[in-house]
């Protein structure tokens, strides 16, 4: 076990994980509303607008950086580009 800094609320935590335990929530929220997103949109033309996918999922950019680096978004991450949104 590390100790980490959360990368969404900034606490310090004891865990392998990214996020504290306070925040993995509201990850798994997030993360279920962008896989939904990505679902609902895969054919429209905003799909490929990263300020569209900011905009309707409310996920702030550092989030969606994080999770486009996951492998279960690769896909997804690889169509709008680099995936990097600084």
């Amino acid at each position: 076990m590390n100790f980490n800094k959360c990368c969404r609320c900034g606490c310090f935590f004891v865990s392998e994980n990214a996020v504290c335990p306070n925040c993995e929530q509201k990850d798994q929220l997030e993360i279920n509303r962008l896989k939904n997103y990505i679902e609902e949109n895969v054919n429209g033309t905003n799909f490929y607008n990263i300020d569209n996918v900011i905009s309707c999922t409310g996920i702030t950019p550092n989030n969606l950086n994080r999770f486009l680096a996951q492998d279960q978004f690769s896909d997804f991450a690889s169509q709008i580009g680099n995936g990097n949104l600084n």
